[in-house]
């Protein structure tokens, strides 16, 4: 097996990591499957900023863990999970997690993040 590359953020390839400072909320077929004021908003390069959210302010018995993975040389690897709504409609890998992040992103470990053309994300400033 070849190793992976694992790269560090630099002035050619940022990636900043803050509090969101606001509410988010995220819901998947209109139904709310994550609320906290406790999300981090990671920005790498010129990519749309995602917000990551603690697990534990998403309601984990609508998600289920699937087999699909992939690979970031920045941040690890990331783990998916699909969502069942309460209506039964289940949206496949929705959300993504880097359950082990490299040292350079350990800020969003035990965080998941969801696809915005999955799910609709709302950043509420209070």
């Amino acid at each position: 097996m070849t190793s992976r590359p694992v790269l560090e953020p630099t002035t050619e390839h940022p990636i900043t990591i803050n509090p969101t400072r606001a509410r988010v909320v995220v819901r998947v077929n209109g139904e709310v499957v994550a609320d906290t004021h406790n999300a981090v908003q990671l920005q790498e390069s010129t990519y749309p900023a995602v917000q990551y959210i603690p697990l534990d302010d998403v309601l984990q018995e609508l998600l289920t863990r699937t087999d699909t993975s992939t690979y970031c040389p920045y941040k690890g690897e990331a783990a998916y999970y699909s969502v069942t709504t309460a209506a039964g409609d289940t949206v496949n890998d929705v959300i993504w997690t880097y359950e082990k992040p490299y040292p350079a992103v350990a800020e969003i470990a035990g965080c998941v993040a969801f696809y915005p053309d999955k799910a609709e994300i709302t950043v509420d400033p209070d």
